[in-house]
């Protein structure tokens, strides 16, 4: 089934990129119908702008740090009317209510640059190498009411090189995550996922 997607962003846009580019090549059967950004000068409006998409500056005021209340509604009502069924949360730096997860039960997905469950929240990519960890990557996930718990889709793994830093490590994540979102919503589309309990069954 063809999804109708709504696109929430707060920065570059890099991962909507890669769903404009997967659907303009066919491999991805998905439509995007509205791009919102809490940003107003964010860089994902002018990706929208190039591809023709629908997109606008909508503020959250009076919350820093989260969607929620008239914003959460203003939201909501926007994505609705364009006829949107599945939201995609690309670099939007804000953490969703359960209005917004009521309004698209099991419909709302979102990229985060580690492998959960570890290293959620801000800079994971940081946090991983800080860590010390070997292996680092990307998920993509259901939203809950959680921060980064969701049920998880597909996950991508980099290594971690030595004398990488912060900036290189989260580029080549970035890459990964470029392939790893569009595969998430081909299987959606394909009507492939199931969930059962906290997994994702792919089939």
């Amino acid at each position: 089934m063809k999804l109708k997607l709504a696109v929430l962003g707060s920065g570059s846009g890099s991962n909507m990129q890669s769903i404009v580019d997967a659907i303009e090549a066919g491999t991805l059967d998905a439509e995007i119908v509205c791009v919102l950004a809490d940003v107003p000068d964010a860089k994902i409006l002018e990706r929208a702008a190039k591809h023709g998409l629908p997109g606008r500056y909508v503020s959250c005021a009076p919350f820093k740090t989260k969607l929620d209340g008239e914003a959460e509604q203003e939201y909501i009502r926007i994505m609705k009317e364009a006829g949107a069924d599945t939201v995609v949360l690309a670099g939007f730096m804000r953490i969703v209510k359960p209005g917004l997860l009521a309004a698209f039960p099991n419909r709302v997905l979102n990229i985060h640059p580690a492998l959960l469950p570890a290293f959620p929240g801000l800079h994971s990519w940081k946090q991983a190498l800080d860590y010390g960890t070997k292996v680092a990557g990307c998920t993509v996930h259901f939203v809950d009411a959680g921060t980064d718990s969701g049920p998880i889709i597909v996950q991508k793994c980099v290594p971690v090189e030595e004398g990488d830093t912060p900036e290189t490590l989260h580029a080549r994540i970035q890459v990964q995550e470029h392939i790893a979102f569009p595969e998430a919503l081909r299987h959606l589309a394909a009507g492939r996922l199931r969930i059962e309990g906290r997994r994702v069954i792919i089939g």
